[in-house]
């Protein structure tokens, strides 16, 4: 299929999709309503430089991964997400690999909870999307460190307060928690690459994996130590979409205490600072 149907196709569902509606500044003037390329750049984490040879039709064979990447950012539904994997001459994700892609709905939920710490997290916890409270509450990742597992195993990239005992309930949770998606997706390659990486890495992992135990990654209340408001301890509640085995990760604060009054405080502070 010729490359300028893809170009065109991701042309058109960039221009119908306004900045507001994903949570972005509309300010500046604007030749079109739809998203600017370098804008849905960010939102899918590629370069914008690649947006443009996309849609120009210089740039052959985009990955599976950039191709959910860009699904998720133009917010498509399944047939067009489908219809996207196909235009890039690439063959639809079936049932045997693990759900990356965020359906209109699950979007539509986080968009009104934007005064709410946020993200997506697909099955192997690599996240797929996080709402600027949560960038600005947790940090922004990039790479592998998108992935919990790696960054608890390999890289210690993290601003949970730990101790060596709860770093290692984390670590043995995590561990239980992707045999678990190996036992529901055992020919996923994304995930059989992660799971190989981590135990050429970490023999922590490795040690924990050969256990054979398995879990589910559920609620904690956890101390985030922030550099701009200090410390906040926070609820992290852990909701399943049915169906996908996406999780949805929620910090909140309880009312009236001093760490809703520093949410709140980062709310303002954070948010700004990663839009300017």
């Amino acid at each position: 299929m010729p490359r300028s149907e893809l170009g065109e196709a991701l042309r058109v569902w960039r221009d119908r999709v306004t900045p507001d509606s994903v949570g972005l500044p509309a300010g500046g003037r604007r030749r079109a309503r739809g998203l600017r390329r370098e804008e849905l750049s960010q939102l899918a984490g590629i370069s914008a430089d690649y947006v443009i040879r996309l849609e120009q039709g210089r740039a052959a064979n985009p990955s599976a991964q950039v191709v959910e990447a860009l699904a998720r950012a133009l917010r498509l539904d399944a047939g067009d997400r489908e219809h996207l994997f196909r235009l890039a001459g690439l063959a639809v994700p079936g049932p045997g690999t693990i759900p990356r892609h965020i359906t209109p709905g699950v979007h539509r939920i986080l968009d009104r909870l934007a005064g709410t710490a946020v993200a997506v997290y697909d099955a192997t916890w690599t996240q797929l999307l996080a709402n600027p409270l949560y960038t600005a509450l947790i940090g922004q990742w990039d790479g592998r460190d998108l992935n919990a597992a790696w960054r608890a195993f390999v890289t210690s990239t993290t601003r949970v307060r730990h101790t060596p005992e709860s770093n290692g309930a984390l670590q043995e949770l995590l561990a239980a928690d992707l045999r678990r998606t190996a036992a529901l997706y055992p020919h996923d390659p994304v995930l059989r690459d992660l799971l190989a990486d981590l135990r050429a890495r970490s023999p922590r992992f490795a040690e924990l994996w050969d256990t054979g135990n398995t879990a589910e990654h559920r609620a904690a209340r956890k101390t985030i130590d922030h550099p701009q408001v200090g410390a906040l301890t926070l609820d992290c509640d852990v909701l399943h979409v049915a169906g996908s085995h996406l999780r949805i990760m929620v910090y909140t604060a309880q009312p009236g205490t001093e760490d809703a009054e520093r949410l709140a405080l980062l709310h303002v502070i954070g948010t700004q600072s990663l839009v300017e």
